[in-house]
């Protein structure tokens, strides 16, 4: 079934705007109208329009300004601008059409020209947002582990930095995590690789559905170590979270096929509350202590937390 986007009127004469209005309607369109450009564009502060049917000679702003203040303003997607005007020469289609307008219609208007012609910039509306959307999916693609599906190393080293950054700068509070699920290769050994994949994923699961999914984040830093940051969140609250992430792995079982796997992990969880006396923290040094204390939990026995706060 055809798509039937929004379309915005702006027209300041009411014979016209009720015509095109009720023409749209019947046609199936959902329909706003203004009066002219100024409005037209506040219209765009609250709803999105991909089509827009804008009159040439308004007050206050008229056809043209409105294209160029839409081609310079509205980022949202692409809006496919008609043009409708008694203006027919060469000169004036032209000047609608390098205001930044995609089609142009002369009045009156013929009702079964409008139609065809919106049909065309529905086609065109169509093929930019199947654009848009394969153009997400492969940059979703491109930061994700294809593996467990939270993000993977490349947005780990990109994002990562940033957080740390936007914490110091507002002197708010940031801690990371190293996880590491103990004696892996014995899972692997002893059920096979497709099984400790299933373990990677399980793993993966338990962590996110227990952290915000808005805020917080995972990332796989290799094989099976992950690091979960927690932005706004102090390393004391951090360090908490992981004894509870601690406790629930080592208490549940992952059920795979006819076996029951059971598995712990070890974490080293690093973070600061205020960045007051810090001038500046590298990312390398962040992962570096928390990867020193996930070292210091192996060495103790595993299955247990180790924090080291930055004090600055």
């Amino acid at each position: 079934m055809e798509n039937m986007f929004p379309i915005l009127i702006a027209e300041d004469n009411p014979v016209s705007r009720m015509l095109l209005e009720k023409t749209l309607i019947k046609a199936g369109y959902e329909v706003a109208t203004v009066t002219n450009g100024r409005e037209a564009l506040e219209s765009f502060s609250e709803k999105f329009f991909p089509i827009v049917l804008t009159d040439w000679m308004m007050p206050q702003m008229d056809g043209l300004q409105l294209c160029r203040a839409i081609r310079k303003n509205v980022s949202t997607g692409y809006v496919f601008i008609f043009i409708l005007t008694a203006r027919d020469s060469i000169d004036d289609m032209v000047a609608g059409l390098e205001a930044g307008a995609d089609d142009y219609l002369t009045k009156p208007f013929k009702r079964a020209e409008l139609i065809a012609r919106l049909k065309t910039a529905t086609r065109v509306l169509e093929l930019e947002k199947s654009l848009k959307d394969a153009n997400e999916e492969i940059t979703i693609l491109s930061i994700t582990d294809t593996l467990t599906g939270c993000y993977n190393r490349t947005f780990m080293d990109e994002q990562l930095p940033k957080e740390i950054k936007r914490a110091i700068r507002y002197n708010h509070p940031i801690s990371l995590v190293m996880v590491d699920i103990d004696h892996f290769k014995q899972v692997n050994d002893t059920y096979g690789h497709q099984a400790g994949d299933e373990v990677l994923k399980e793993l993966v699961r338990s962590i996110n559905g227990s952290i915000r999914s808005d805020v917080d984040w995972v990332a796989r830093y290799g094989g099976e170590e992950f690091l979960v940051v927690f932005p706004e969140t102090d390393f004391e609250s951090a360090e908490a979270l992981c004894e509870r992430f601690c406790r629930n792995i080592s208490e549940n079982t992952i059920q795979i096929m006819e076996n029951e796997i059971r598995i712990t992990a070890s974490f080293g969880v690093t973070g600061f509350t205020s960045s007051d006396t810090l001038k500046e923290v590298s990312y390398e040094a962040m992962i570096s202590l928390a990867d020193k204390s996930l070292y210091q939990a192996k060495e103790e026995g595993r299955n247990r937390v180790i924090g080291r706060p930055i004090d600055g």
